[in-house]
């Protein structure tokens, strides 16, 4: 909870009571009156584009980041929520206004806009192609409603043309020979650049020192920061019309020459003339050691340095991408716990969290863990379920996937869970 919060507690609880007997036509009638539009299953809905607003000073902002990192780490037992928020539908300012502030008093404390999709910015980037200077629009807005606004940036995958047209070198490539910018695994969007090259480095490092540079943000969420799943989650697998019981070369990553020659001067092995690859625990822990070095040496330093919150999205089964969170420096984990895509039921999401936060502390240290909930498998009931057990285990508070997935059901069920 940060430093302003604490004095308007009274206050979000008064609110939180007004929002849980408040009937969905009530809710609606209240937002025609201040100016938004219904929109279907959006529970805020709206249309319309954002106008500019002076930002906080930066003095303030730095206090704010500040204290927002105590709240992280308090540990007193109240949950912070997150909501994962698509910035493709266009809104107007005084509706952007009304879901800031129906979030906040539903109980989410921060919220994640996609500025970056793999294919353009929601920022006024100098050097990725811009869909609209949204966020700077957006921080301010966020601000006024007492909610954090972090970035939330696709990391490894890079689906722009002039990118892969220039640069497919940058790219990760099969076990099989395949190159990601070529001939991707699963779903053309899964272009996966390699986190060996100095270059692929200097690329994302512009991107988050972007991020880093905007007054009054207060963190950047890392996704796909991770190699292509080798294993896809098992009720993902007959989408594709695959069975993945072993590691097969076709979405076995990464096997380009960078990756290979670091790899043979770190262990005198080479992994080409390795009869089965997916054996040999020296290599699979280097690709570990890849994703976590451009995490903790490289781009979350960067954030940390300008007074921005690092947080990452991050699998269950982490194994299958390469992808060991429990031993990176951020300041919190928002793990993608979507029982469905498991063939799990929702006890499996709070055994994850324990299990998550055990990692952690077995390593040496802990950190944040909020519970990544998919509302597109969850009813209200379920909703609130989940939360309850993501509580009991010690999550941090859960992030919801997302807000667009949200009724008017889910928030009444969310707000009574959290509260």
């Amino acid at each position: 909870m940060s430093c302003h919060r604490r004095r308007s507690v009274g206050n979000r609880e008064r609110s939180r009571q007004r929002l849980q007997s408040m009937p969905t036509q009530q809710w609606r009638r209240r937002d025609r009156e201040q100016g938004t539009v219904g929109g279907g299953n959006e529970s805020f809905g709206g249309s319309g584009r954002s106008r500019v607003l002076v930002h906080r000073s930066s003095e303030h902002n730095r206090f704010r980041v500040a204290c927002e990192r105590v709240a992280m780490q308090r540990g007193d037992g109240r949950m912070k929520n997150w909501c994962w928020l698509n910035l493709g539908r266009a809104r107007t300012e005084q509706e952007w206004k009304v879901i800031f502030r129906r979030m906040r008093e539903a109980g989410v404390h921060a919220i994640l806009p996609e500025v970056f999709n793999n294919h353009e910015a929601w920022w006024g980037s100098d050097h990725l192609p811009v869909a609209e200077a949204l966020l700077e629009r957006l921080i301010p807005l966020a601000h006024e409603a007492d909610l954090e606004i972090h970035a939330w940036m696709h990391t490894m995958t890079c689906n722009i043309a002039e990118i892969y047209d220039a640069h497919p070198d940058w790219y990760d490539v099969s076990r099989r020979g395949d190159s990601a910018a070529v001939k991707p695994a699963y779903v053309d969007y899964y272009k996966f650049l390699c986190p060996s090259r100095p270059e692929v480095h200097d690329f994302l490092k512009r991107r988050v020192a972007e991020l880093a540079a905007l007054d009054g943000l207060d963190g950047i969420h890392l996704d796909y920061i991770r190699f292509p799943d080798v294993i896809l989650a098992e009720a993902l697998q007959p989408k594709y019309d695959i069975v993945q019981d072993r590691e097969y070369p076709e979405y076995d990553y990464c096997y380009c020459e960078v990756c290979r020659d670091a790899f043979r001067s770190a262990s005198g092995v080479d992994i080409t003339a390795v009869e089965e690859p997916a054996d040999n625990e020296e290599w699979r822990q280097f690709r570990y050691d890849r994703i976590t070095r451009l995490v903790n040496d490289i781009l979350a330093p960067i954030g940390s340095a300008a007074g921005k919150q690092v947080t990452a999205a991050v699998f269950p089964n982490w194994r299958h991408v390469r992808q060991e969170w429990h031993v990176w420096h951020v300041d919190a984990v928002l793990p993608m716990l979507y029982q469905s895509f498991y063939n799990e039921q929702i006890a499996w999401v709070g055994g994850q969290c324990k299990a998550g936060i055990e990692r952690m502390q077995r390593k040496g240290g802990s950190k944040p863990l909020y519970s990544g909930l998919f509302i597109p498998a969850l009813d209200p009931a379920q909703l609130s379920e989940a939360i309850q057990v993501s509580r009991a285990a010690g999550a941090a508070g859960v992030s919801l996937f997302n807000f667009e997935s949200m009724t008017p059901e889910h928030w009444q069920a969310f707000t009574t869970a959290t509260a």
